[in-house]
């Protein structure tokens, strides 16, 4: 009996998957997309065990800042919304390169040569216009057109960090640059909020015309909403959601796999059901927009961009006139 009790104790356990790693995330993806996020990874990597913590960039930078002061980093992985922030990490010595093999597939505008982080997505800025007008824009500068006066509604980099970058993006732009912003600023164009006040903005007619972020004007549009979204002839400017690995992280190996997950065919696939554009070269791109090839990105220096960050939010206030 007592023989019989003891097998069937050394089955049960054996037939228990034992979690041989773990594995602690940072993350500012949207609570659902962080929860699919875990769940295929783990699916792929069922001996690895994942907790993650979820908030917007500024708060989880804040909390990770706060561990570094006290010598008490959790997270091994970040996955956050913008290289500029990651760029910041990096030249603080904070986290570890890692050269993920299958880099090849991706443009290296979109991963640091080092290895230090890498993009998963691309949420790209253009504009947006209330299907009510007669002129349809197609370019930066049509929205500068003397017509347009009050008509314009736009993200304030003083709140938005993807307005924040989009405005370091066209005032690095030869064709473009600051010149681009006074016009803005003569032609009244509203810059306030974030990209969701923005958009309401302009689906409700109260602004004509608006720049935002790509997703929320194709996905309104395909539930109804009376808007149009352009990606303006220049090129657009773009966030990546990056993904690095801290230089105290105690999992690397879980690291490098969750890594290398998110920039697999099968990572990017998971992408893309969520609706955003796959970083990875070559991919599809979820319904109402353009094919991958014909997305124009824009050049970005996110070193230059974290350099200049704080200038460019001084001379954007003092050009509109905003706090």
């Amino acid at each position: 009996m007592r023989k019989s009790i003891l097998s069937f104790a050394v089955a049960a356990f054996a037939a228990t998957p034992v979690l041989a790693e773990e594995l602690v995330l940072y993350t500012s993806q949207p609570n659902t997309d962080a929860q699919q996020t875990v769940d295929a990874f783990m699916a792929e990597n069922p001996d690895i065990k994942v907790t993650w913590v979820r908030d917007g960039t500024t708060k989880i930078m804040a909390k990770l800042q706060a561990e570094i002061a006290a010598n008490d980093i959790r997270p091994d992985v970040l996955l956050i919304a913008d290289m500029v922030t990651l760029e910041g990490l990096k030249q603080q010595e904070q986290l570890q390169p890692y050269k993920a093999q299958a880099a090849d597939s991706y443009d290296a505008a979109l991963y640091d040569s080092e290895g230090y982080y890498y993009s998963t997505k691309l949420i790209t800025t253009g504009i947006v216009y209330n299907t009510g007008v007669k002129d349809q824009p197609k370019s930066w500068k049509d929205l500068v057109a003397a017509d347009k006066k009050g008509m314009i509604a736009m993200p304030s980099p003083l709140y938005s960090g993807a307005a924040l970058i989009h405005l370091a993006t066209l005032t690095g732009d030869a064709n473009l640059g600051w010149d681009y912003y006074k016009a803005l600023a003569a032609n009244e164009a509203r810059a306030q909020g974030g990209n969701g006040g923005t958009f309401k903005a302009v689906a409700a007619g109260e602004k004509p015309y608006g720049v935002v972020v790509d997703y929320l004007a194709i996905r309104s549009k395909a539930k109804g909403s009376p808007v149009e979204f352009v990606f303006p002839e220049e090129g657009v400017s773009y966030v990546t959601e990056p993904v690095a690995i801290l230089k105290s992280a105690k999992n690397v190996d879980a690291a490098h796999k969750f890594v290398d997950f998110l920039l697999s065919g099968k990572g990017q696939d998971l992408v893309l059901s969520q609706g955003y554009i796959p970083a990875i070269n070559g991919s599809k791109v979820p319904e109402g927009f353009p094919e991958r090839s014909a997305i124009k990105l824009m050049a970005f220096d996110p070193a230059a961009a974290l350099k200049n960050a704080e200038e460019n939010k001084k001379r954007f206030a003092d050009m509109f006139g905003v706090k």
